[in-house]
């Protein structure tokens, strides 16, 4: 399921962070980070799938 999380977010960094995280401030963070550049929200959304333990805050 991580490599499907990881495809989505290199498509779209909102996407793949939602799947793992949900709605919450890990969303926000990435979607503000994909508005300032494409880059940045990609490796945050890695970032945050690649994480040991998911986190719904």
């Amino acid at each position: 399921m991580d490599l499907i999380r990881i495809i989505f977010a290199v498509i779209l960094p909102p996407l793949g962070t939602f799947l793992q995280v949900g709605l919450g401030k890990h969303f926000w963070l990435n979607i503000l980070l994909t508005l300032l550049g494409y880059v940045p929200g990609i490796v945050h959304a890695v970032y945050i799938i690649a994480r040991d333990k998911p986190s719904h805050a």
